[in-house]
């Protein structure tokens, strides 16, 4: 009988007979259909398990994805994507997704997605790594700390287009309505010129928030791989023509995400951005979403915390969990999405600050 060592405590777990399979093992999705066939072949799966996000991932910056399948071939029992990420800066190590704020292991049973567990630490010893992160599968590590945590945010999108308008809070209401009135306008596209329109948008918020813009080539990987291929959209909202809010969405069968949003500060007043949610919510919603998923919130940001919970969302812990192989033990660490280094960013001229995006993004993952 096969012996595991628990990842959390190394005690010892003796499975079942009737649980014994294969030895894991890799997948390299972006050569290898398999994956996608077996991948969303789960009903829980996102868009970030699929082929197209990881291969974005690894166009964009370099990235080595290292997926791991648990079970027979043609029937498998866990998968976990992992990438490696190879850098000078922050060093050698696996990331269960790298830009990806939740990302869960896909298993049938809890003993199959423990091996595959095991099996990740032991490619990451293997393959030299400083740490493995898994930003999902809590669960399979009960004893151990929480690295980082956060809120998440899920809405519901079953019930109808006035029922879904009675659920969001009476400030949300009435921002839409202001919106609305005041002429401002909104589409749903797939095009590049909307990517483009996005990316500019983009680059004045992360300003705004004292960080720099990712990388452009990224935003046109995320086009290329995701939105041209129907998984994904871009929101506009216009006044008098001029783009003022967008964001994009991706979207997997019923499980929908909003990725990222950007807007301009001095249309704020407007309300560009609650109509361009509003909108997304009713597309998604007639489509055949039952789902959207509003990605992560640090802690301390309140003020986004309540505007997600303003749309109906119900909300959830996000806990990652880190391996530190140096240290032979999982660790803790701070949620860096404010610092001094927000003071630096919001002072350099955009350009500048889109230079060190495209340098640093890739090392920070």
């Amino acid at each position: 009988m096969e012996t595991i060592l628990s990842p959390a405590t190394g005690a010892t777990i003796q499975p079942a007979e009737t649980q014994q399979a294969a030895p894991p093992r890799q997948i390299n999705p972006l050569s290898d259909p398999e994956w996608e066939r077996l991948a969303t072949a789960y009903a829980n799966a996102s868009i970030f398990h699929g082929t197209e996000w990881l291969r974005t991932l690894a166009d964009s910056y370099g990235y080595t994805p290292l997926c791991l399948v648990a079970g027979e071939t043609g029937a498998p029992s866990a998968l976990w994507p992992i990438m490696e990420v190879n850098s000078r800066l922050t060093g050698r190590r696996g990331v269960s997704l790298p830009f990806t704020d939740d990302c869960q292991p896909l298993y049938d049973d809890f003993t199959s997605a423990q091996r595959l567990a095991q099996s990740a630490l032991e490619l990451g010893r293997s393959r030299g790594w400083k740490s493995l992160e898994f930003r999902g599968g809590r669960e399979l590590f009960p004893e151990a700390p929480a690295s980082l945590a956060f809120y998440g945010h899920s809405v519901n999108l079953t019930g109808g287009e006035e029922y879904l308008f009675s659920r969001l809070e009476s400030s949300v209401r009435r921002a839409i309505r202001k919106a609305e009135k005041s002429g401002v306008t909104v589409t749903a596209e797939q095009g590049t010129e909307a990517m483009d329109i996005f990316y500019s948008l983009q680059c004045r918020t992360r300003r705004k928030h004292g960080l720099p813009p990712q990388p452009r080539s990224f935003f046109q990987n995320i086009w290329r791989h995701l939105v041209s291929k129907n998984l994904g959209m871009i929101v506009i909202a216009r006044f008098q023509n001029r783009p003022i809010a967008a964001s994009v969405y991706f979207r997997r069968g019923g499980r929908a995400i909003y990725k990222y949003g950007a807007s301009d500060e001095t249309f704020q007043q407007l309300r560009g951005a609650n109509l361009v949610m509003w909108e997304a919510i009713k597309r998604l919603a007639r489509d055949g979403a039952r789902s959207l998923d509003l990605g992560r919130t640090s802690l301390s940001n309140e003020g986004l915390r309540r505007f997600k919970l303003g749309w109906g969302a119900t909300e959830h812990k996000i806990e990652y969990v880190k391996y530190d192989f140096h240290r032979s033990t999982f660790v803790t660490e701070r949620d860096e999405a404010t610092g001094w280094y927000n003071v630096v960013f919001r002072t350099l001229p955009l350009g500048l600050s889109r230079l060190v995006g495209a340098v640093l993004y890739r090392h920070w993952a």
